[in-house]
């Protein structure tokens, strides 16, 4: 396990001599929102629902549509200007525009619009609640990587005070003053914290790894905090009761929004299958001509008498006299009246119930989880609060023991032994100190957000 470390080390040492990027915790939070990618996928969505508002709108405008043909038939083929079956070869083509308008469908358009704004904002708070979560993990690998790093300080100091013991110590035994075991024993002591300087040294590499994945950074060489430690923060959140931070947090969390929105959404699903029962009524016109290339037969008007040959000509069409005397308008309205269609409308229509009591249900639930979610976190602060306060009583009581070990050891009172069960005590303690104190600043960060305090204002 040692040996794994020191090549983690090794590895991650190469990039020391280059520019190394440190990020506060602000920054950190805005650099993981820029680029993470389901942020980017919800993004896509909200997009995309964005687009359902024009597809909704679109549904109160009239319909346009247009066609062109152009075909040629050989044979026995139907004459379109005299509609008679002929032989030959006829080119011919036709044009149509036609226009509708839906004058009433069972108001299922207004109730589309409404529920395409109703998703957008649905949308948003999505966004939001994830964004709102990234904001949460971020400071959570934030402050790992600076518990990390005082711990790594602490383990270099306790270090250098027992290299100091062990010169003294050294000294001593080759004056004969002590025994070699008190060597020994020391030695062990310094062996085992740098040990300890190891670890934490691959903590504090494994903690930046993962805040560094957080935010979509695969450069973990030359990604770094920046140097600064935290003091816990004075708060007077645990002033408030619990019922008081749960009614402000349903005020603007976004889950909670999210939930009500989906209320919304599954009521205008069921307003639009209702919709489904009523009669639709439509409007159109429609405008076509025709044309082709068809000789036409008409009466001679300077005909000879005596030359029956001579009744009739044969007339080179002319498309655009033709496209003017072929056009025809219709318009006109028709109905929809739906009867019976397997029970499909009904169904959907229960369905749709069910799916806004389902809705309901969720939402009731989403604010069952926000208060158990706030009760945890308020206990959570006073639990982390007393830990803390311990966890420094007894740093202060070891301190205490360890300069009394110490002086007792100096005079040769004491063995090497005791007194090294003293230094790792002390260690212990000062160890203790560091988890639980930023144990505490995290849990109070988020109890403070849920009050709507910003998870990145930590000082």
């Amino acid at each position: 396990m040692k040996s794994y470390l020191l090549l983690l080390l090794t590895v991650f040492s190469f990039g020391v001599s280059a520019q190394v990027k440190k990020m506060s915790l602000a920054e950190c939070v805005e650099y993981a929102l820029e680029n993470n990618i389901t942020v980017a996928q919800f993004e896509l969505d909200l997009e995309s629902a964005e687009l359902g508002n024009l597809d909704a709108l679109g549904q109160f405008l009239p319909r346009f549509n247009g066609s062109l043909s152009v075909n040629e038939s050989k044979g026995l083929i139907l004459d379109p200007q005299t509609q008679t079956n002929v032989a030959g070869n006829i080119l011919s083509g036709s044009i149509s525009l036609s226009a509708g308008y839906t004058i009433f469908d069972g108001l299922r358009n207004i109730k589309r619009a409404q529920r395409a704004q109703i998703n957008t904002i649905a949308n948003q708070y999505r966004l939001a609640n994830l964004q709102d979560d990234i904001r949460l993990r971020v400071a959570n690998a934030y402050l790992s990587v600076i518990s990390s790093k005082e711990s790594l300080r602490v383990a270099e100091a306790q270090y250098a005070v027992t290299e100091q013991d062990l010169k003294r110590i050294e000294e001593l035994v080759d004056l004969g003053v002590v025994p070699q075991g008190d060597l020994l024993e020391i030695e062990a002591t310094a062996a085992n914290q740098e040990q300890a300087i190891v670890n934490a040294e691959a903590r504090v590499i494994l903690s930046r790894i993962t805040l560094a994945q957080l935010l979509q950074i695969t450069d973990y060489e030359n990604f770094d905090i920046a140097d600064e430690s935290f003091e816990v923060p004075s708060s007077d959140i645990l002033d408030k009761t619990p019922r008081q931070i749960f009614n402000k947090a349903l005020s603007f969390r976004n889950d909670i929004k999210l939930s009500e929105a989906n209320v919304s959404l599954s009521e205008q699903d069921l307003a639009i299958a209702k919709g489904a029962a009523l009669p639709t009524l439509n409007a159109f016109l429609n405008y076509n001509t025709f044309a082709s290339d068809r000789f036409t037969i008409q009466a001679n008007p300077n005909q000879d008498p005596n030359d029956p040959s001579d009744d009739f000509n044969l007339v080179r069409p002319d498309f655009v006299a033709q496209l003017e005397a072929n056009d025809g308008i219709s318009f006109g309205m028709s109905m929809n009246i739906p009867i019976f269609n397997g029970f499909s409308t009904n169904n959907s229509i229960k369905r749709a119930e069910i799916g806004v009591r389902r809705s309901k249900l969720q939402f009731e639930q989403a604010k069952l989880d926000l208060e158990n979610s706030v009760n945890q976190a308020y206990n959570d602060v006073k639990t982390f609060a007393k830990a803390y306060e311990a966890a420094q009583k007894t740093l202060e009581a070891r301190k205490l023991a360890y300069q009394y070990a110490k002086e007792r050891f100096d005079v040769g009172l004491m063995n090497s032994f005791n007194f090294s069960q003293a230094q790792a005590r002390l260690d212990n303690a000062e160890a203790s100190v560091i988890r639980t104190k930023y144990d505490y600043i995290f849990r109070l960060k988020i109890l403070e957000f849920y009050f709507g305090i910003p998870i990145t204002v930590l000082q």
